[in-house]
C-alpha cells in the first residue's frame, strides 16, 4: 500500500483491516480513503461520486463502522436508506460477511423482512438498520411512540444512489422522514450519500444537506480511466399483418414469423455471454425475451433467459439476478430501471439498450453494469424505427431515436454531461401525505400546530400559508380530516380509508393490479383483469387465464406456446434541453462517429440529407407542404408545451392557426393559411410579458399527475401545473 493507503488503513477497526487481508485486496480505492478522511477528519455530511463498482458502498460503511466499533451506539446507529428491496437485500449479504466479526449487528426492514427480524430489533435496537422509504415511513406512522428508544443515538444516514431521489417526490418524502425523525428523536445525524451519476455537484449538496445547517464535504475523486466501446445501429420495424399475428399467438406456423432482425442481432450478440439487457418499457421486455427464448429453442440452445421488472415476481427476478452472478455462465436479462440501480450482479461481458434511453444519467448507470473488471465497459445501442412510409413528412421519417442516442453518448463523451433533476416548488401531493401521515402520527394536533410540522419540512418551503389552509379546508370538505370539538384535527373516515392501507407508504403511484398464479408459483402481476381464455405475456412467457378471480385480485393461468403481448402502464421521462439541442448539433454537423454501424452511419447520413434540405440549420420553421408548418424552436420539452399552448390559445384569432400538433420534445406541427413568413413573424413578436402562463390551464383541464392529486384542489393543482410543467420560452 502506498503511505496514503497506509494512514487511512491503520485507522480503520481491526476486524475491517482483517476483512481486507482476507479478500486479499492490493491498496484500498481512491474513494475509500477520500470517504475515510471525509468521515473522520470533518463533522458534517459527506457526498461521494464514484463510477458504479468503484467501492462507494465499502467507502461509507469502514469510517462509519470503525466509528460505531470505537463508540457503541444505545439505539440503531446507522440508518441505510436505499431506493430498492434487491438493493437493501444485495448490500445486507455484503455487511453480512463485512460485519461477522464486529458484533455490530445489521438488520433489514421492508415489505419481505420476517416479523420476528422486525420484533428483534424492536426490543433491542442497535447497529445497522437498512430500510426503503415506504418502510420508514411505516415506522413513523405506526411505530410513533418508539422512534426515541430506535433512534435516540442515530449517528450516520447512508443514502444510496441519491441522483434516484433528487427532483422526486419520492425524495422528497426521504427528506420529510429525517427531519420528522430528528424532531421526534432529538438527533442531527450525519448523512453520507452515495451515487454514481452526478452532473450538478452543488445541488446535490444542497439536497443531502436539505435544513440541517452542516456543510457537506464532497472529497473529489480522480476517476479512473476506462475503456469504454460503444456500438450502434439502426433497424426498420415493419408491422406483422393480422393472420401472421394470430398464427403466431397460438403457436401456429413459423415460429421466425414476425420476429424482427433486430431481434436475431440481439440474439446474436448474446448467446454464450452474460449480458443485460435494457428497455424503456415492460412491454418491450417482454417482447424481446420471447424473442430470444424462440431463438434459442430454433438453434436447441438452453433456456438462460429472463426478463426482470416491477411486475415479475420477486423470486423470478431474484432468479435472473443469481444466474447473472453465477460465473463462467452465460445469461441473459432483459430488463427495465429494476437493474439499473447498484445491485450486484457480477461481471457482465456486455450490456445492450433497445433504442435511446430518455437521460444520460441513465446512459451512464447503464453502461456502469459493464467492464467491472479489467474488461472494457460495452454498450450496443439497438435503435429501432418503424420504416418510413415515402409518402411521410420528412419530420416523421426523421429517426428520432437513432438522433436521441448519439447526442446523449457525444454529451457524455465530450462534456461529462450528466442531467440534475430539479424538484417541484409546489408538491401538493407530497403535501397532502406528509399531512396525512404526521396525522396518522400523532393522533390530533391543532391546525397551528399542523401546518408548523408540516410547512416547517423542507420540500414545502415554497408552499404559502394561504395555499395549505386551502388544502386543510378542502380535506375537511371531503372529509379526509375532522375537526373535534377541541377543534383539533384528526384524519376522517374517508381519510382513513386512503391512509391506514399499505399502499400509502408510498408516494409513487401504483397500479391496482392482478396477481398471475401459475398453480402454487406466483408469476407476477398485470395491470388489467384478462378474460377467461384470453392470453397474455409476464416473464417472458405466454399464459392463457383460466380463471378470475375479481374480489381476490388474481389470475389462475397456464403456460401455452406462441407469443402474446400485454400493455404495462408507464410515464415516459423528458428529455433534457441539452439532449435536444446535441440532436440539432448531430444533424446540423459534420461530425463521423466510430462507433456508428453500416444502418445507424446510412441512417445518419439521410437524416442529414432531409436536414440540409429542409435548412435546419438556419430556419426553425420548414413548409410541409399545403398548409402544414414544422417549428424546431429546439428548447426544453416545458418551454415546448409551453409555446403549443400558447399557439392553441392566441394562435387562432391571431394569425388564424387551425391546429397544432406536438411531436415532442423536437417538434410543433402547426396547420395554418398563413405563410412561413406570418407565422415567424408572430412567434418572433411575443414578448415575455405577453405570456400569462396561468391562461394557458383549462378551468376544466384534468391535472391529476401525481399519486394524490385527486385529493388536492383545483386551483392549486392549476397552480402546481403551472410552476412545474410549463416555462417561457423567450
Amino acid at each position: 500500500m502506498s503511505e496514503g493507503n497506509e494512514q487511512v488503513f491503520s485507522r480503520l477497526a481491526p476486524w475491517i483491516r482483517e476483512y481486507i487481508y482476507r479478500y486479499k485486496w492490493e491498496s484500498l480505492r481512491p474513494v475509500q480513503v477520500a470517504a475515510c478522511h471525509g468521515v473522520l477528519d470533518t463533522s458534517g455530511h459527506v457526498l461521494l461520486a464514484s463510477a458504479t463498482a468503484s467501492g462507494k458502498t465499502e467507502a461509507a460503511f469502514f469510517p462509519v463502522l470503525t466509528q460505531l466499533w470505537e463508540r457503541p451506539s444505545t439505539s440503531v446507529g446507522v440508518l441505510y436508506i436505499g431506493p430498492l428491496k434487491a438493493l437493501i437485500n444485495d448490500q445486507f449479504q455484503r455487511l453480512d460477511l463485512l460485519l461477522q466479526d464486529s458484533h455490530i449487528p445489521v438488520s433489514a426492514w421492508h415489505g419481505d423482512t420476517s416479523p420476528a427480524s422486525k420484533q428483534r430489533l424492536l426490543k433491542s435496537p442497535q447497529g445497522i438498520l437498512q430500510i426503503t422509504p415506504e418502510s420508514l415511513e411505516g415506522l413513523l406512522i405506526n411505530r410513533s411512540p418508539l422512534l426515541r428508544q430506535l433512534f435516540g443515538d442515530l449517528r450516520f444516514v447512508i443514502i444510496d444512489e441519491v441522483h434516484a431521489f433528487m427532483g422526486t417526490d419520492r425524495g422528497g418524502q426521504v427528506l420529510c422522514q429525517l427531519q420528522r425523525l430528528a424532531r421526534i428523536a432529538g438527533v442531527l445525524p450525519r448523512r453520507i450519500g452515495l451515487s454514481a451519476t452526478l452532473g450538478d455537484y452543488r445541488a446535490a449538496e444542497q439536497w443531502l444537506a436539505a435544513d440541517t445547517g452542516l456543510p457537506v464535504f464532497t472529497p473529489k475523486v480522480g476517476a479512473e480511466q476506462r475503456v469504454v466501446r460503444i456500438a450502434m445501429e439502426q433497424f426498420y420495424e415493419v408491422e406483422a399483418d393480422a393472420e401472421t399475428v394470430a398464427r403466431d399467438e397460438k403457436g401456429a406456423g413459423d415460429k421466425a414469423a414476425g420476429m424482427a432482425s433486430w431481434g436475431r442481432y440481439v440474439y446474436e450478440a448474446s448467446c454464450d455471454r452474460k449480458v443485460l439487457i435494457f428497455a424503456n418499457r415492460r412491454d418491450d421486455v417482454e417482447k424481446v425475451v420471447a424473442d430470444l427464448r424462440q431463438w434459442s429453442e430454433m438453434d436447441g440452445r438452453a433456456d438462460v433467459i429472463f426478463a426482470h421488472h416491477g411486475n415479475v415476481s420477486a423470486a423470478l427476478r431474484e432468479a435472473a439476478e443469481q444466474a447473472m452472478r453465477q460465473p463462467n455462465q452465460p445469461a441473459v436479462v432483459a430488463a427495465t430501471v429494476t437493474l439499473e440501480l447498484g445491485v450486484d450482479i457480477g461481471q457482465l461481458d456486455r450490456v445492450i439498450q433497445l433504442d435511446a434511453p430518455s437521460s444520460v444519467s441513465s446512459f451512464v448507470q447503464r453502461l456502469g453494469r459493464s467492464g467491472r473488471s479489467t474488461s472494457p465497459a460495452e454498450m450496443w445501442f439497438v435503435c429501432r424505427d418503424h420504416h418510413p412510409d415515402p409518402h411521410d413528412s420528412f419530420v416523421r421519417r426523421m429517426p428520432w431515436g437513432l438522433l436521441q442516442s448519439i447526442a446523449i453518448v457525444e454529451l457524455y463523451r465530450c462534456e461529462r454531461f450528466v442531467e440534475t433533476r430539479n424538484g417541484a416548488d409546489l408538491p401538493y401531493s407530497l403535501l397532502y401525505h406528509q399531512t396525512m401521515s404526521t396525522l396518522l402520527a400523532s393522533g390530533e394536533l391543532t391546525p397551528s400546530t399542523l401546518a408548523q410540522r408540516v410547512l416547517g419540512l423542507y420540500p414545502f418551503r415554497s408552499v404559502p400559508v394561504e395555499d395549505y389552509r386551502l388544502l386543510l379546508l378542502h380535506l375537511l370538505a371531503i372529509d379526509h380530516i375532522q375537526e373535534t370539538e377541541s377543534k383539533a384535527l384528526i384524519v376522517g373516515l374517508s381519510g382513513e380509508k386512503v391512509a391506514r392501507n399499505f399502499r400509502f407508504f408510498a408516494v409513487f403511484a401504483d397500479a391496482d393490479e392482478f396477481r398471475v398464479v401459475d398453480g402454487t408459483a406466483t408469476i407476477g402481476t398485470v395491470p388489467v383483469a384478462s378474460q377467461v381464455g384470453e392470453r397474455f405475456a409476464l416473464a417472458g412467457r405466454s399464459w392463457e387465464v383460466l380463471e378470475v378471480d375479481e374480489k381476490g385480485k388474481a389470475l389462475y393461468v397456464r403456460r401455452v406456446a406462441g407469443r402474446a403481448s400485454t400493455s404495462f402502464v408507464g410515464q415516459g421521462a423528458e428529455v433534457h434541453v441539452r439532449i435536444v439541442q446535441g440532436v440539432r448539433d448531430v444533424l446540423t454537423a459534420q461530425a463521423d462517429y466510430p462507433y456508428l454501424q453500416h444502418e445507424a452511419r446510412e441512417g445518419l447520413h439521410r437524416a442529414r440529407q432531409m436536414a440540409h434540405a429542409a435548412n435546419l440549420g438556419t430556419q426553425s420553421i420548414v413548409a410541409m407542404g399545403g398548409n402544414q408548418y414544422a417549428l424546431f424552436p429546439w428548447i426544453s420539452a416545458r418551454a415546448l408545451r409551453t409555446l403549443a399552448r400558447y399557439i392553441r390559445r392566441h394562435g387562432y384569432s391571431q394569425i388564424g392557426v387551425t391546429g397544432v400538433e406536438e411531436l415532442p420534445p423536437y417538434v410543433i406541427i402547426v396547420t395554418t393559411n398563413r405563410s412561413a413568413t406570418d407565422l415567424a413573424e408572430w412567434l418572433q413578436g411575443v414578448r415575455r410579458d405577453d405570456i400569462v402562463l396561468e391562461e394557458l390551464v383549462s378551468a376544466t383541464e384534468l391535472l391529476h399527475r401525481d399519486k394524490y392529486d385527486s385529493y388536492i384542489p383545483g386551483s392549486l393543482l392549476r397552480k402546481a401545473f403551472v410552476s412545474c410543467q410549463l416555462e417561457e420560452w423567450v
